[in-house]
Order: C-alpha cells, then sequence, then structure tokens
C-alpha cells in the first residue's frame, strides 16, 4: 500500500471511526449524517417541488435569477422563500449557539431534536397533501425545510470541524484537487472529503430513487429517522472541542 493511500484510509478510519482521544470525538460522524440529510431533503425539493433548493442557496440564488428574466420553470416567489426561510433558520442557529455558548453537546443536541421536528412536521404535511404538493402546500414544504437546513448550516459552521460543512461542496471538492498529493499538495483531509461528497451523493441517490418510484413523502420520512438517531446520538458529543 503507497503512503498516499495509507494516508487516505487512515483520514477515513480517523473519520468514521474516531477513537477517544480524537479532538472532535463522535462529531464527524454526526456531521457526516447531516450530509446524507442534505441530500435527501435537496432532492424532494428539487425533484417534487420545482426547481428550488432548501440547502443549497448558491443554487437558489441563481434559480432567481433565471426566474427574474422570464425562464420557464423557476419561481421568483419560491426562490425568494427558500431563501427567507433558510435565513430564518440560520438566525436560529446563531442564537442557539449565542446563548449555549460553549456547551457543545447541548448546543447540537438543541439544533438536531429543533430540526427534527421541522423535518417531521415536512413529512406530515408532504403525508397530508397526498400527490398534490402545489400552492400553499409548496410553500409551506420549502420554507419549512429551508429553515431546517439554515439551523443545520449554521450550527455546523459554528462547530467549525473541516470539510463536514454538511450543506455546501463547493470549497470541499476544491480542496481535494487543490491540496492532491498528483500535484505536490499536502493530500491533507482527502479522506474526510471523500466521505463528505459520498454521503451528500448517497443520500441524493436515495431521496431520488424514492421520489422517482413515487415514494415522495417516504424520502422526508428518512429523513426524519435519520435526524432522530443523531439528535440521540448527541449525548456523545464531547462537552467541549480540546485543542
Amino acid at each position: 500500500m503507497s503512503t498516499a493511500t495509507k494516508a487516505l484510509m487512515d483520514d477515513v478510519r480517523q473519520t468514521l471511526l474516531p477513537g477517544r482521544g480524537g479532538k472532535y470525538g463522535v462529531l464527524p460522524i454526526l456531521l457526516v449524517g447531516m450530509t446524507v440529510v442534505t441530500g435527501l431533503v435537496d432532492s424532494f425539493s428539487y425533484l417534487a417541488l420545482g426547481h428550488v433548493f432548501v440547502a443549497n442557496m448558491t443554487g437558489n440564488v441563481v434559480f432567481l435569477a433565471f426566474a427574474l428574466v422570464g425562464a420557464g420553470g423557476f419561481s421568483v416567489a419560491v426562490s425568494l422563500v427558500a431563501m427567507g426561510a433558510f435565513i430564518v433558520g440560520a438566525l436560529g442557529g446563531g442564537a442557539f449557539r449565542s446563548h449555549l455558548g460553549p456547551r457543545l453537546t447541548r448546543q447540537v443536541a438543541v439544533a438536531a431534536a429543533v430540526e427534527l421536528v421541522l423535518l417531521a412536521t415536512a413529512a406530515v404535511l408532504s403525508a397530508t397533501a397526498g400527490g398534490s404538493l402545489q400552492g400553499f402546500v409548496r410553500y409551506g414544504l420549502v420554507a419549512v425545510l429551508a429553515a431546517a437546513l439554515g439551523l443545520q448550516n449554521a450550527t455546523a459552521r459554528g462547530l467549525a470541524v473541516p470539510d463536514l460543512t454538511t450543506t455546501v461542496l463547493t470549497l470541499t471538492i476544491t480542496g481535494l484537487a487543490a491540496d492532491a498529493r498528483a500535484i505536490g499538495g499536502s493530500g491533507s483531509r482527502a479522506g474526510r472529503r471523500l466521505i463528505s461528497v459520498g454521503a451528500m451523493l448517497g443520500g441524493a441517490v436515495l431521496g431520488g430513487v424514492l421520489v422517482v418510484h413515487g415514494q415522495v413523502t417516504s424520502t422526508l420520512v428518512v429523513a426524519a429517522i435519520l435526524m432522530a438517531v443523531i439528535a440521540g446520538a448527541t449525548r456523545l458529543v464531547p462537552a467541549s472541542i480540546t485543542p
């Protein structure tokens, strides 16, 4: 096994199977789980609710521009609702961080619990509406899910675990290329970056399969179940991050 491969495998192991002395404990595993949730809900929003993301705000800014110039299939109102609700969720995440301070376990637990409630609410709303995800139901689902992902994004940002933002992969993929050993880079955290990309991809593939095969609400149910597991596991997160 080459040195580069060994370093990659060690990085993967340290992310998914952290030892007791690990700087972040089980936190990276929970963030990987949240990344899977992101893939699930963004696949639901794009495929079932039209051209809108609830986690990827870069995409929504572009979609808003398309709608403003009259491109078909895009909505100014839906894009604005998604962006506004995401901001509200991010404000909530920032408020939790400010009030809970350095108590990392409580910070993650509260954010995960609130996100779980929002995902469950969205699942109930989708199930109640049946196959008609239009009008107020569509706006409601976009708002609830975008708020949930705004909260998640703000929480992940505050935790600042490198390359585990849970919603944005642009810099993660950039790091994979720019730091590659093949071009003389350090190759640092390549394993964690690949895990992050794989988690998003896996969540989106699963969500896409469910939506395409008519199990639309099941996508949100799976996301809520995964978030429930994450919320329950937050008790294992260390009270504070050690240097």
